[in-house]
């Protein structure tokens, strides 16, 4: 990890350029530990997430504003759980700990943490005794959520109990003279209505934080850092229409020119007009070179006679390296590849810093490890919603820039238990045409993390039409809404919406005589069927 921190260092000196602060979050294995990362963001100040462990040079090196440490699912009596260095806190700057990293401190500084006989988990109510800096101007009754067994029975001595619930007998504590802050609940997520407040309060008041920083202000710092990256260097880059690929592509455009050649692989396993629309974006609007690489037959005859999930995404990304290998090669085989790899991934991967190999990704369908290629990723440091905000300040369309994720695999393994065909490919191309067109005009599209067809390929159903007996597909309909894609809730699509759906889609596609709606989240479910 020590190295790994190290060869990512210049990298985030880069990102952050423009900055002139950051708080760090230490990560000590909790579920919303992203999300604290993000939340600060949202409040105006740059925030990295690094593992507990990280290196206390690297800490210093940083000078953060502040620190915050996350929640985490241990015990901190457990045995090997994660424990908390006391020279973190002896650093000079504020120190925010949330649930276990509220107990850890409380341990490591001499309070007591006990097993409480019940445990609180979800919604608590929250009563502060004394405001302090952290509650100030805050209710003295609030909902908070909770999510703990261990529970600080006595804050450490120097420190002020500021708050308590019904089974936390100190569910917040400060010590302003060391700077030192703990709450048992998490001010991260939703249900928590004064979370973000609190942290305000932290970032701003306490660290001292200018709260200026912004998603939008990382272009005019990425344009400088590609071009010192690349030089006079070709670039390619495997561009899907995604907003994490064509947000990448347009930053490097912006800082090389040129010099950067985009691919579009045409499958032929996208959505309506959407080649069309890629090609519109960024050849004829932003001027971007732009190779359309007509690959369709290829594709369908890879898929021939092929019916399992794995398989077809297997072929498809075979068959999508071939493709690029072929186009990079008459470019003269450039040196460096873009990928429009986001913060999360870097953090579900084991926060890699800019390794060597190819990692395997769905914009560009997953590249071999022995492409000769350096990576250019603009956006690793960067959430989705951030990337949004980038693509909206480079000029992308709203269209664009909240574009829904789709498969790298496309409609193929849309197409559930059966061989991908033209004619089942036409089928669910409309299918999904017609969702989309009625959930963009109830002004839901945005509401939406993600919304699709699914087309059983093995499953008839009999109906009535014109008077007489029908059988034909059934359509499935897919829609969910999140925030990070980690779990998902089906969409609660209005009754006359759905019905709109369902009508269009019998009428206006022969083959179709049965419409369905999917209402499985995820977990248990995922939000592909495939």
């Amino acid at each position: 990890m020590t190295d790994a921190l190290a060869t990512g260092a210049a990298e985030r000196e880069q990102v952050t350029e423009a900055k002139t602060q950051e708080v760090l979050v230490l990560d000590f294995g909790g579920q919303y530990s992203q999300l604290i990362a993000r939340r600060v963001r949202e409040c105006g100040v740059f925030s990295e997430l690094l593992p507990h462990h990280v290196p206390l040079d690297e800490v210093r090196r940083r000078a953060p504003r502040g620190l915050i440490l996350s929640g985490g699912p241990a015990s901190v009596y457990s045995d090997g759980a994660p424990r908390l260095r006391s020279e973190l806190l002896e650093l000079g700057i504020p120190v925010l700990g949330i649930c276990y990293g509220m107990q850890a401190m409380a341990l490591e500084l001499g309070g007591r943490v006990e097993s409480a006989p019940v445990g609180e988990f979800g919604r608590s109510e929250l009563t502060v005794h004394e405001h302090g800096r952290l509650f100030a101007g805050l209710p003295s009754e609030q909902r908070c959520w909770m999510s703990h067994r261990d529970t600080v029975f006595e804050p450490p001595a120097g420190a002020t109990a500021l708050a308590s619930s019904s089974e936390s007998p100190v569910a917040a504590f400060e010590d302003t003279a060391r700077g030192l802050y703990g709450i048992q609940f998490h001010p991260e997520v939703v249900h928590t209505p004064y979370g973000t407040d609190v942290l305000r309060r932290f970032l701003d008041d306490i660290c001292g934080c200018d709260m200026s920083w912004s998603a939008a202000s990382v272009a005019e710092e990425q344009i400088a850092r590609i071009r010192e990256q690349v030089g006079d260097g070709r670039v390619i880059c495997g561009l899907s229409g995604g907003v994490d690929s064509s947000v990448a592509a347009l930053l490097v455009h912006r800082a090389v020119g040129d010099q950067l050649t985009c691919v579009f692989v045409d499958h032929g396993l996208m959505r309506r007009n959407e080649g069309e629309q890629v090609v519109a974006a960024f050849r004829d609007n932003f001027h971007v070179p732009l190779i359309v690489a007509n690959a369709e037959e290829r594709f369908l005859a890879r898929l021939a006679g092929v019916t399992e999930p794995e398989q077809k995404r297997k072929l498809i990304g075979a068959e999508f390296i071939r493709v690029f290998e072929e186009e990079a090669a008459k470019l003269g085989n450039p040196k460096f590849l873009v990928q429009g790899t986001l913060y999360s991934d870097v953090i579900e991967s084991g926060g890699g810093t800019g390794a060597a190999t190819i990692k395997s990704h769905h914009n560009v369908g997953g590249l071999p490890e022995d492409l000769e290629f350096e990576l250019v990723e603009p956006l690793r440091m960067l959430f989705k919603d951030e990337v949004r905000a980038v693509g909206a300040e480079l000029g992308m369309s709203e269209r664009l820039v909240w574009r829904q994720p789709f498969p790298g695999p496309g409609l193929a393994i849309r197409i559930v238990g059966g061989e991908v065909t033209r004619e089942r490919l036409a089928i669910l191309r409309d299918a999904d045409y017609v969702l989309q067109d009625e959930i963009r005009s109830a002004g839901l599209y945005r509401d939406l993390w993600q919304s699709f067809c699914v087309l059983p390929a093995d499953l008839r159903s009999v109906g009535v039409q014109g008077d007489e007996r029908s059988y034909g597909y059934v359509v499935v309909i897919r829609a969910v809404t999140s925030d990070d894609a980690m779990t998902a809730d089906w969409a609660r699509l209005p009754y006359d919406l759905l019905e709109r759906v369902a009508s269009r889609m019998i009428n206006e596609i022969p083959q179709v005589n049965r419409v369905t709606l999917d209402i499985t989240s995820k977990p248990p479910g995922t939000i592909e069927w495939e």
